[in-house]
């Protein structure tokens, strides 16, 4: 069966001599074309065809009229000619009361060599395509987004990379949901359908990320230009795949860079650093101002480059300039504002972290913790002191969602959360190394002492045990350590380096 010339696919197509439709069927389909300067040169006859004059409309109204009669009476279906926008009013419904698609077209003799392509010459218009994505590679593209738009541009059809979850980038057009749904995954090439949209596709080969997909896309596209597509995809694959690959390399050597100059800011402590300060200005890194600090930690194997830029993602949405690299295990960020925000304006920020952490939990398994607002460069090095205390705290509490603030905690909860630090527990473990011997029941009574208050009767019914046997073991633990238990300051040391070497 000989496919039809569909009018959305003529008008979809990037060279159709400029073709608009004026007036008749806005859906309408063509079995054969016929192409001649006038309207006597159209020699062939017959139902549904399509006929391109190359002259120029007649002028006389009642000139239009006939000449649109004869067509139809000659069982031609759709008119293209140059000025035909221009026809009287009263053309134009004639156009519609007799089902005559009526064209207005630039330059017909391309117009003829398109509908040549779709009808007859599949070959061509494939070969078509893979010269124009050749094209798109003559000039170097800046990045993947420039490349894609390189592709659409000279394609005329929407171009994008996609996985499973949706649009990553796309130029040219957007690539609607329910096109996306149905784009088939599992094979190399796929062709795809929804209502008046279509896609070809083809998977990209990336070593760094898999589930990736090019597409070419467009409304109104017949199955050749499918087909041609599909063909395109394929030849501008490795190009997008390379980019990829390219633009990956550049953003994990960035990563690098930026992650170092923030652990130099936070080793200052806030203190002055002309250096430090040159590069954070260069990066467009705000010191001034005030910061809201957050830190993300995994709580598990974690990729944090993977996990930057999920999260660099939805930080464009969040109100408030946004900053973030990778950190140890994790990664550390912060919001500024040139100004000191509104109590609700701070309070919107620290909704959106909670609704980004939420968002990431979906594929990573992290704690989020999110400092106190603070103003200038002492201040950013201390909410993000505040923001990585506050995801040690969140990484144990998952009945907060793994997501803790810290102007919700009080001073005790802070101060583990400083136990918790690198430096902190081996000094524990080497201060409490004594009670470990004999099964360690000098250390579980001691921690036992200290969280009921120094309490020995507490301490017993805690434990049970006979009052006098917590009493001597205490005193052991005073002589083993040499620390004075009736001193509210080493009664305090004592507890964080218990709870720092044995949590609850």
């Amino acid at each position: 069966m000989i496919e039809r010339l569909r009018l959305s696919a003529l008008l979809a197509h990037a060279e159709n001599g400029g073709l608009r439709r004026i007036a008749g069927p806005a859906d309408t389909a063509w079995e054969a074309v016929a192409v001649g300067a006038g309207e006597a040169e159209l020699t062939d006859s017959g139902a549904d065809r399509l006929a391109i004059v190359t002259s120029t409309a007649p002028s006389a109204t009642w000139q239009q009229d006939a000449l649109l009669r004869r067509l139809r009476d000659r069982g031609f279906t759709g008119l293209a000619l140059p000025g035909a926008a221009g026809f009287d009013a009263g053309a134009f419904r004639l156009a519609d009361r007799i089902g005559l698609c009526l064209l207005d077209v630039e330059r017909p003799v391309q117009l003829a060599k398109a509908c040549w392509m779709l009808l007859e010459a599949r070959d061509a218009l494939t070969l078509s395509q893979v010269r124009k994505v050749a094209q798109s590679f003559e000039y170097a593209a800046d990045d993947l987004a420039d490349l894609l738009g390189h592709i659409a541009a000279n394609l005329g059809v929407g171009a994008a990379l996609i996985d499973s979850s949706g649009v990553l980038q796309e130029a040219g057009a957007h690539l609607d949901e329910h096109l996306h749904a149905a784009i088939g995954f599992d094979s190399w090439l796929d062709q795809a359908k929804a209502g008046d949209s279509a896609a070809a596709s083809v998977r990209v080969d990336s070593p760094g990320r898999s589930g990736l997909r090019l597409v070419l896309f467009g409304r109104g596209l017949g199955e050749a230009q499918v087909q041609s597509l599909s063909v395109a995809a394929e030849i501008a694959m490795p190009a997008v795949a390379a980019r990829i690959l390219i633009d990956e390399v550049a953003a994990v050597n960035d990563v690098a860079v930026s992650s170092g100059l923030l652990r130099d800011f936070v080793d200052l402590h806030g203190a002055a650093d002309a250096d430090v300060e040159r590069r954070m200005a260069e990066r467009g890194w705000r010191t001034g101002g005030h910061h809201i600090g957050f830190r993300v930690v995994a709580r598990g194997r974690l990729d944090s480059f993977s996990l930057l830029r999920s999260v660099s993602a939805g930080l464009s949405a969040i109100d408030g300039e946004a900053h973030a690299t990778t950190a140890g295990r994790g990664l550390s960020g912060w919001l500024s504002f040139p100004e000191a925000p509104h109590p609700d304006r701070v309070e919107r920020a620290v909704a959106s972290l909670r609704e980004l952490h939420l968002a990431v939990l979906r594929d990573f398994a992290v704690a989020t913790g999110v400092g106190s607002l603070q103003a200038g460069a002492e201040g950013l090095a201390t909410t993000l002191d505040e923001a990585g205390d506050a995801a040690r705290i969140a990484a144990s509490r998952s009945a907060t969602g793994w997501f803790v603030r810290v102007d919700s905690l009080g001073l005790e909860q802070l101060l583990l959360a400083w136990t918790g630090n690198d430096t902190f527990v081996p000094a524990a473990e080497s201060l409490l190394a004594p009670l470990r011997d004999g099964g360690g029941e000098l250390l579980t009574t001691l921690s036992a002492y200290l969280d009921h208050e120094s309490g020995i009767a507490a301490t017993a019914s805690a434990l049970g045990l006979h009052r006098n046997t917590v009493m001597v073991r205490i005193r052991r633990v005073q002589e083993l350590l040499g620390i004075d238990m009736t001193d509210p300051e080493a009664r305090l040391a004592l507890h964080l380096a218990c709870r720092a070497v044995q949590p609850r």
